[in-house]
């Protein structure tokens, strides 16, 4: 086993990872390693390349406010342009010289005496370091269903997320399983080159119009050179996006217009009735996340498309059997089923004060921290995007910004403090989290009649942050010494 000892130790190298490093080398620092399971930074747009795969934020808005790209292509960007600005960040500020690449995180535990976090990885790896930072985010393990008689199944299967660009679907039959934000966005892709596509839906999904518009290359270059411009498109951008927020939480009614428009979408795209009713929702538009496409329903209103409700019953070697009794030959499954997102955190399974570990204790209390950063028993340890900071109308991306200044405020509290490490306390954390679970208990996605992937295994919101971001900013511009504590080592020791 090789040690390795540092200041701060960042795992993950999406726009949380990233961010942080790229935030830590600009205020000089140079303590800081990061641990990357992949070898290329990018995270979740590393990851998935599936046909059509693109952002549903605003590209101007889905960046880092201080790293701007007045050349995004499009209003909404693909996956190569976001895994391309993703890179040439890394390369601006040098990060790969700081990430050790192949290093999966597999645990670790909180030295008490030494304050120091001893961090393991699966290759054999040992870190050592005084700030623990959780870059992992939430998309980024496949959620793949069990069905009965998959393992007979012998054609190609994969998750979107894990795309076989091997396999070429011209002319197979292709079963998509799920229709979630992934298979809106690649079954237009694939619909017309297969001979016959298998749609498997639990729960049809919100679907609104959006025409992704080419940003002219004249306009990239007023971006460039006038950047107050810039920052007021950007600015109207987030302003119209946060607007959202008050149907989203306990104001619903203002909803109906938006879900009015969602029906009109259906009827003007989809001609057959039965058809229709299969894809228009029961339940109150945002209560899952609100998806946006021109060209879905096309795909679906084809000759070659059929949309299936009635569940799976079994998988054979070369079909599979709804719960209808239908038997339907298979030539490819895709899963669109999206990902683990409550237990996202299984690979971050270190163990605190007392050695209680992270996941078991999440696993049989819920998932709480205060303000999705700090846990409480875990000093010096810190999530980004972390529970209840997920959005459903906004950028992931502003609040990640947040948090990230929040912990080197709090990295900087403990260092002028001349302490070891900061602790939130427990009643801190309680506090916070009654707060917004009382809140979420007002919002779409708790009254709104569906069940979705905000939810964790016992019904409990732990993803979605129930406000407007802008509340998000204030609660975190600044840090309360009185709501931690701040510790000393039992024992002298050197990073």
């Amino acid at each position: 086993m090789t040690v390795h000892r540092t200041g701060v130790l960042i795992v993950g190298t999406g726009f949380s990872g990233l961010g942080m490093a790229i935030e830590l080398r600009k205020r000089g620092r140079e303590d800081f390693l990061v641990l990357e399971k992949a070898d290329e930074v990018g995270g979740t747009w590393r990851e998935n390349t599936y046909p059509g795969c693109a952002c549903d934020v605003p590209s101007h808005l889905y960046s880092l406010s201080g790293e701007p790209n007045p050349y995004w292509s499009k209003m909404w960007s693909g996956q190569p342009e976001i895994f391309a600005y993703l890179r040439s960040l890394s390369d601006k500020y040098d990060v790969r010289r700081s990430v050790r690449f192949g290093s999966t995180c597999s645990g670790g535990y909180w030295d008490e005496r030494q304050a120091r976090w001893h961090v393991s990885t699966t290759e054999g790896d040992e870190y050592i370091a005084q700030f623990l930072v959780s870059g992992v985010g939430a998309l980024h393990i496949p959620n793949i269903p069990t069905l009965p008689g998959i393992e007979n199944f012998t054609g190609k299967a994969f998750h979107s997320a894990r795309w076989d660009h091997e396999v070429d679907l011209t002319g197979k039959r292709v079963a998509v399983i799920g229709t979630g934000a992934s298979a809106v966005q690649f079954v237009p892709e694939i619909a017309g080159r297969v001979a016959q596509l298998q749609l498997y839906q639990r729960t049809p999904a919100w679907v609104l119009p959006r025409r992704n518009f080419s940003v002219p290359p004249v306009v990239q270059r007023v971006f460039a050179r006038v950047p107050l411009l810039r920052r007021a498109f950007r600015n109207s951008v987030y302003w119209s996006a946060e607007a959202l927020a008050i149907g989203l939480n306990g104001h619903s009614s203002l909803l109906r217009p938006v879900e009015f428009a969602g029906r009109r979408f259906i009827r003007r795209e989809i001609s057959d009735p039965t058809l229709r009713e299969k894809l228009t929702p029961s339940y109150r538009i945002g209560c899952k996340r609100i998806l946006g496409s021109n060209t879905y329903y096309k795909a679906l209103n084809s000759t070659r498309a059929e949309v299936i409700t009635g569940g799976i019953a079994e998988v054979r070697e070369r079909s599979i059997v709804d719960r209808d009794g239908t038997e339907r030959e298979v030539d490819v499954i895709v899963y669109a089923t999206g990902f683990h997102v409550t237990d996202g955190f299984d690979g971050m399974n270190v163990a605190g004060v007392g050695g209680r570990k992270l996941v078991q204790h999440w696993q049989k209390n819920g998932i709480a921290t205060h303000l999705g950063i700090t846990a409480a028993g875990y000093p010096n340890a810190f999530f980004l995007l972390g529970p209840n900071t997920g959005l459903g109308h906004n950028s992931v991306v502003f609040m990640i910004e947040q948090q990230i200044k929040y912990v080197l405020r709090a990295v900087q509290l403990v260092e002028q403090s001349d302490a070891d490490a900061i602790a939130v306390r427990e009643q801190v954390q309680d506090r916070f989290d009654t707060e917004i679970q009382r809140k979420l208990r007002n919002g779409v996605w708790s009254t709104g009649g569906c069940t979705s992937w905000y939810l964790d295994s016992t019904g409990v919101n732990r993803t979605v942050w129930p406000g407007f971001t802008w509340q998000y900013w204030l609660r975190t511009r600044t840090i309360d010494p009185a709501e931690y504590e701040l510790l000393q080592a039992k024992e002298n020791v050197n990073v």
